[in-house]
């Protein structure tokens, strides 16, 4: 889970409000481990390691670089998810590592009104070519999860409305 921004627009560091809420998620979806990157902000959780990431400033690329080194050696793929989206549905993370398995695909990730979105399945063949601006830079095979409802995305303290 990626949380290591600053949360400039916010205002306050947002992942320590957001975090309980997609971990309780996380909890129900089929995953082995949950790894939480900060950055910015020192984070201390009892659900899930923490792995503090000193080059988050270079972009989500260089966070996701960091929990994924955090992962066990045997790690196939990943699944990434976001600490601002509180409404992340434990069934997306589901259908989009079964498309995972269906199809070999090296990154797959959800799709919301034909948009790309969280989560996101990574194979470790991406691993160490993941750039700083992140995984923006490959097509993965979208899965359509609009039925599941968007895990949102909250920037702002009005976006919690």
């Amino acid at each position: 889970m990626l949380a290591a921004g600053a949360a400039t627009r916010f205002g306050s560091p947002k992942q320590r409000l957001l975090l309980p809420a997609v971990l309780e998620r996380l909890g129900a979806a089929p995953v082995d481990d949950v790894v939480v990157v900060a950055g910015a902000y020192p984070l201390e959780l009892d659900r899930a390691r923490v792995v503090t990431c000193p080059d988050w400033e270079l972009g989500p690329g260089a966070s996701l670089r960091c929990g994924l080194a955090a992962l066990a050696p045997g790690a196939r793929a990943a699944v990434v998810v976001l600490a601002d989206g509180p409404n992340l549905a434990p069934q997306a993370v589901a259908r989009v590592l079964r498309v995972r398995q269906e199809t070999k695909a090296q990154l797959v990730a959800a799709s919301y009104g034909g948009e790309r979105g969280h989560p996101i399945v990574v194979a470790r063949e991406l691993w160490a070519s993941i750039p700083d601006e992140g995984l923006r830079a490959f097509e993965p095979v979208l899965v359509p999860c609009d039925d599941l409802g968007a895990p949102g995305d909250v920037d702002t303290p009005e976006d919690l409305r």
